[in-house]
C-alpha cells in the first residue's frame, strides 16, 4: 500500500504543485491550508468549498497528519497536558500553560532524550527517535484547536518538552518556517522559545540564521566540575565554549539569552555557587530563570528549601543579574516532560518527579 502524503509536511508551494498534477488550480492549496491551520479541520469531508472530486482524491492519497489523542489531564491551576500517539505507536506529550499574558504550549521534539541530565524525567526511558516537523506542528495545531474550542488563545510556543530540540535541527528549522509562514501558523518567532542543554555547534548554526526567537540555555552549574556531574553534555562542550557561543548568538540576533538553573539541595544551591554564577553572568546580556527542583526518587535528589531559593536569587540580584524565580504549574498532573508518557508506556512507572527542564516548573 502506498504511503499517504502528510499535508502538514508540505509548504504552500509544494501543495500547489501536487494539486496541479491532479488537474486542480493552485489556489486550492490556499483553501486547504485555511481549513488545516485556521479552522482545524479533522477530515477532508469538512472542506466544503472544495470540489467533491478533489476531496475524494485527497482522501485517497493524502492525510491531514494529526496525532491520535490518548489522554488529557487538567490541573487545578489550569495547566493542561495531552498525550498523543504517533503513527508508529510511540507517544509524545504536549502541555498548555496559563500565564497572565496568555496561554503557552510546551512542545516535544523527540521521543525520549539522549542527553542524560540528572534532573530530567524525559531521558529515563532512553532515546527512541526524532519527531518530524509535521509531528511537531501537529501538536501545536491540536492544542491550538482545543484552546480555541474553550474560547482561549494560544499566544506563545516553547520547545521545552521531551527531547533536545537542537539535536533535531533540520526538523526544527522546517517547523520554524511553518510557524512564521503567513499561510500556515503565521506566528511571529518573537513568541517562540527554543531550549537547549548546550549543543554548541548547533547554537552557532542557529545564530547564523538570525531568527528573532528566544534561546533558553540549560546551565544548572557555574563551573565545569559541577556541570559535568549534572549534565553529561558539558564533558563535550565546556562551559567557556558554551558561553562564547551564547554571546555570539546575542551579537548576531540581537536577542538576549535566557539561562535556566534548577536548584538541587546540597548540590548547586550554595552561597558559593550563587556568587560564582553572578560573576559568570553579570556582564552578559541575559536573563536567569531559577527553577525549583521537583524530586526524582530514582536519582536520590531533593529540592532546595524555599528560604534557600530566595537567598540564592537575592545574591544574584545583588550581583547585577536579572532573575526570575519560576512558579510551578501542573504539579498535580505530572505536567513535565516524560512523566505521562513514561506512565502510559510502563517504561518508568515510578517516574513521579517532574522534569525540571520543563516549561511547567
Amino acid at each position: 500500500m502506498r504511503k499517504k502524503v502528510n499535508l502538514l509536511a508540505l509548504s504552500p508551494e509544494q501543495l500547489a504543485v501536487l494539486l496541479s498534477g491532479l488537474g486542480h488550480p493552485a489556489y486550492r492549496a490556499g483553501q486547504i491550508f485555511v481549513w488545516l491551520y485556521q479552522k482545524g479541520a479533522r477530515s477532508f469531508a469538512e472542506m466544503t468549498n472544495l470540489p467533491k472530486l478533489l476531496r475524494q482524491q485527497l482522501s485517497e492519497f493524502a492525510e491531514i497528519g494529526f496525532l491520535q489523542p490518548l489522554k488529557r489531564q487538567v490541573s487545578r491551576d489550569g495547566t493542561e497536558k495531552y498525550l498523543f500517539a504517533l503513527a508508529d505507536g510511540q507517544t509524545v506529550e504536549t502541555v498548555v500553560l496559563p500565564y497572565n499574558i496568555g496561554y503557552s504550549a510546551c512542545i516535544s521534539t523527540q521521543v525520549g532524550c539522549k542527553m542524560g541530565c540528572i534532573f530530567c524525567a524525559s531521558g529515563l526511558p532512553g532515546f527512541s527517535r526524532n519527531l518530524s516537523a509535521a509531528e511537531i506542528l501537529a501538536q501545536v495545531l491540536q492544542v491550538k484547536g482545543e484552546m480555541s474550542a474553550q474560547g482561549k488563545e494560544l499566544k506563545s510556543l516553547v520547545l521545552m518538552g521531551s527531547g533536545e530540540p537542537l539535536d533535531n535541527f533540520t526538523a526544527i528549522v522546517d517547523f520554524l518556517e511553518a510557524v512564521r509562514d503567513p499561510e500556515r501558523l503565521g506566528m511571529s518567532l518573537r513568541h517562540l522559545t527554543i531550549s537547549t542543554c548546550g549543543l554548541v555547534p548547533k547554537i552557532r548554526e542557529l545564530a547564523a540564521l538570525k531568527l528573532p526567537l528566544t534561546l533558553a540555555v540549560s546551565l544548572h552549574a557555574p563551573n565545569n566540575n559541577l556541570r559535568d556531574k549534572i549534565m553529561p553534555i558539558n564533558r563535550k562542550y565546556r562551559l567557556e565554549e558554551l558561553l562564547a557561543a551564547c554571546d555570539e548568538y546575542t551579537k548576531l540576533t540581537g536577542r538576549r539569552i535566557t539561562y535556566e538553573y534548577t536548584l538541587i539541595e546540597g548540590l548547586n544551591d550554595g552561597v558559593k555557587e550563587a556568587r560564582e554564577l553572578a560573576a559568570l553572568l553579570k556582564k552578559r546580556i541575559c536573563h536567569l530563570n531559577l527553577i525549583p527542583f521537583n524530586a526524582l526518587p530514582q536519582q536520590g535528589l531533593s529540592p532546595s528549601p524555599q528560604p534557600v531559593l530566595h537567598a540564592f536569587a537575592a545574591i544574584l540580584r545583588g550581583g547585577g543579574v536579572k532573575v526570575t524565580l519560576r512558579r510551578r504549574l501542573g504539579t498535580d498532573i505530572d505536567a513535565a516532560c516524560g512523566q505521562l508518557s513514561n506512565k502510559m508506556s510502563g517504561d518508568c512507572e515510578h517516574a513521579k518527579g517532574e522534569s525540571n527542564e520543563s516549561c511547567g516548573n
